[in-house]
């Protein structure tokens, strides 16, 4: 048996009516039931706020829509999403979930299970069972090396952590909540787990199912925009702690400075 701490589910949607539905039913039918759905819609413009009507009477959902006129921006609005989630959540445990993600009905009985054996985790991101054009691929474990200095850090939907741990991430955070726009939440959560509470684990087991929409328009591999986010990431990292870390072992960090300062010397955007 394991302790049935009340674990919270955030959904952030925006125009996904097409995978909503089945992301939502992931998580009524999963094994563990002491769990609450909260899920906030970001302006969506499809059918989505119809489909959430349909689960305005469930007992452990409960949806929030955004009224706000202000436009639009990716990485900022899906963490400022799942932020305001949090401060609604009651659960001691919390699950990120993208609107087109999925997890397997066990995810959450699997997981709750590792954080009551472990006090000393606080945060567990699972691997992902990849779909691109119906296609699967399945991930396994990575490890950083001296190529890149990162670990591999799983997309958000596979992040979960203890409500005390994202209390703590926030209060740290909040002056760069907004700085390193194009610096997602679910690697921020990664690395200050990594590196600075030193809390993280990597639950090699495949529990989520991920749409994945090929490689990114805006952030091709090794394009210029790649090597920008990736100079923030490592900006992020310092600014968040203490001590400064030394990348310099790392091959990935000195190409990124090198075609970061080229960028500057011509100023390229």
């Amino acid at each position: 048996m394991i302790k049935k701490s009340l674990v919270s589910i955030l959904i952030i949607n925006y125009n996904n009516e097409k995978y909503l539905d089945r992301a939502i039913k992931s998580c009524i039918n999963q094994t563990y039931k002491n769990l609450e759905i909260l899920i906030y819609d970001d302006k969506s413009t499809d059918g989505s706020k119809f489909l959430l009507n349909k689960y305005s009477k469930h007992k452990k959902i409960k949806y929030f829509i955004n009224k706000s006129k202000k436009k639009n921006i990716p990485a900022i609005d899906a963490k400022n999403s799942y932020y305001k989630l949090i401060s609604k959540s009651k659960g001691d445990i919390i699950f990120l979930l993208d609107s087109d993600d999925y997890f397997l009905k066990n995810k959450v009985y699997k997981i709750v299970k590792k954080f009551n054996y472990n006090k000393k985790i606080h945060l567990i991101q699972d691997l992902p069972l990849v779909i691109t054009n119906n296609k699967k691929k399945i991930f396994k474990k990575n490890k950083n090396n001296l190529i890149s200095f990162w670990p591999y850090l799983a997309p958000e939907s596979c992040i979960s952590f203890r409500k005390k741990f994202i209390k703590k991430y926030i209060k740290l955070n909040a002056l760069l909540q907004n700085k390193y726009s194009d610096v997602w939440l679910g690697f921020r959560l990664g690395t200050f787990s990594y590196y600075i509470d030193k809390s993280f684990y990597s639950f090699n087991k495949n529990l989520t199912i991920y749409k994945s929409y090929g490689e990114s328009k805006k952030y091709p591999i090794f394009g210029l925009n790649w090597f920008i986010r990736r100079m923030n990431s490592y900006n992020y990292l310092n600014s968040i702690s203490k001590e400064k870390f030394n990348f310099i072992y790392s091959f990935d960090y000195i190409i990124t400075v090198v075609i970061f300062k080229i960028l500057n010397l011509f100023k390229i955007q």
